[in-house]
């Protein structure tokens, strides 16, 4: 039994050092102090025993929506008071540690008869993954207020936190810009060399004799060109490496958080641009697998896909990830291939690996650069340390410049981009691939 007394009490036990005070030389009233002090214990005690929470009190706790990365999400714990009388209740939520608290998970609730009350507060996820909630712990004032009682209500939950989506769709808005706009509010088709005819109009100098229209040329007696739209339904498939390399930190995040905000962004423009996009995470083996499609269903399956996984300390297996694709993928389709090479085993793999794909499908290899590597080459070095660190460096770039070229000259595409570039110039690759009609 642990009493915590409350204000009322130390006043009435104040009220008995009154009498002790004038009780020099009058045993009396110091006897009759010690049978009030013993009294007021006694009280408290069967106070306490008396004062049991009632059931019609229901302590709750809520979520406003999904825990998104790096997103403040509020947290509420109702209070509904049922009985005929007024509670006085402190509240404490036991909310996960690793999150950042924005707002007091602590308050102190007077909840009137047949009302409800509310302690709210906000938290912060600082990664993806699961998370686990304790009990709430509640201290309601006695029936005649002497001691606060304790009582631990479990509602132990585990939430998931999930990519933040959001800041991918900004970021792809802020790389397209009022091309995805357009494609969002389907006003307009983006017009390049697709293979889609969108509609006939009169030969402008720079037009290419291709797209002249001969039997319409004839029949109007002036020449005319045939215009096309950028094809729709198409297919994208984005892998992402979640091996030991992609376990580097830039800027506070891995390399695969920032594979999975490119992956997402990309996804979302394909969606914008009336596309289906698929992903599937790969290690030593398919991590993750979702079908290509678009909606808000397939973004809540991809989410769900990706809200658990993290890189892992092992070397991923390009073969078993392609195989998977050119097995489940008869489409063909954009294959983007988010991944970081450093020495030449791994560019020697995936440029084997990358036949498995060709030429049905066209592959996009990304690499995921790091930015440290590059500034330090940029300097001349001054000491001997320097020029190790330079020379490892040279020869890591040189390694992973050689084997893009080489993705290049088997007819797939390659960009080597800072974590910072990732994801404007993934979008502006994936526009322009449209735009020739390369799909």
């Amino acid at each position: 039994m642990r009493f915590v007394f409350t204000r009322l009490f130390y006043l009435l036990l104040l009220v008995g050092f009154i009498p002790l005070s004038l009780s020099w030389g009058r045993p009396a009233l110091r006897w009759a102090t010690v049978a009030y002090d013993l009294l007021l214990f006694i009280f408290v005690v069967v106070d306490y025993r008396i004062s049991r929470m009632p059931e019609e009190v229901r302590v709750e706790r809520g979520i406003e929506g999904r825990f998104h990365l790096g997103t403040e999400t509020e947290v509420r714990v109702r209070v509904s008071n049922n009985t005929r009388r007024g509670q006085t209740i402190i509240l404490k939520d036991e909310h996960p540690p690793e999150m950042r608290l924005t707002s007091s998970r602590e308050a102190r609730l007077g909840v009137e008869a047949q009302t409800t009350a509310e302690l709210r507060y906000g938290l912060v996820p600082p990664r993806r993954g699961r998370f686990a909630f304790g009990a709430i712990a509640v201290r309601y004032l006695s029936r005649f207020g002497l001691v606060w009682r304790e009582r631990r209500i479990e509602q132990n939950e585990t939430v998931k936190v999930y990519p933040n989506i959001r800041r991918a769709r900004e970021a792809e808005l802020k790389a397209l810009g009022v091309r995805s706009l357009v494609a969002a509010h389907r006003r307009a088709s983006w017009r390049g060399e697709g293979r889609d005819f969108e509609s006939l109009r009169d030969y402008v100098p720079g037009d290419e004799l291709r797209h002249v229209s001969w039997a319409v040329t004839a029949r109007r007696g002036r020449l005319t060109t045939r215009q096309y739209q950028i094809e729709r339904d198409q297919t994208i498939m984005i892998a992402l490496d979640a091996g030991r390399l992609m376990t580097t930190r830039v800027e506070g995040e891995t390399k695969f958080d920032a594979g999975v905000h490119a992956a997402l962004a990309l996804m979302s423009a394909a969606s914008r641009g009336g596309d289906n996009a698929g992903l599937l995470t790969f290690g030593r083996h398919v991590e993750a697998y979702v079908p290509p499609g678009r909606g808000r269903e397939h973004t809540d399956r991809v989410l769900e896909a990706l809200y658990a996984q993290e890189p892992q300390l092992i070397e991923p297996s390009y073969a078993r990830a392609f195989e998977f694709i050119s097995s489940n993928c008869r489409r063909r389709a954009l294959v983007v291939v988010l991944t970081e090479l450093v020495d030449e085993e791994g560019s020697r793999e995936l440029l084997k690996s990358l036949r498995l794909l060709r030429p049905r499908h066209l592959p996009l290899v990304v690499t995921i650069a790091d930015r440290d590597l590059k500034a330090a080459v940029e300097d001349a070095p001054q000491n001997r340390n320097e020029l190790f660190t330079q020379s490892v460096a040279e020869e890591i770039i040189h390694q992973r410049e050689s084997a893009l070229r080489r993705v290049e000259k088997e007819g797939g595409l390659a960009l080597d981009v800072t974590t910072a570039a990732l994801v404007p110039v993934l979008l502006e690759t994936y526009i322009r691939v449209k735009e020739q009609g390369r799909l």
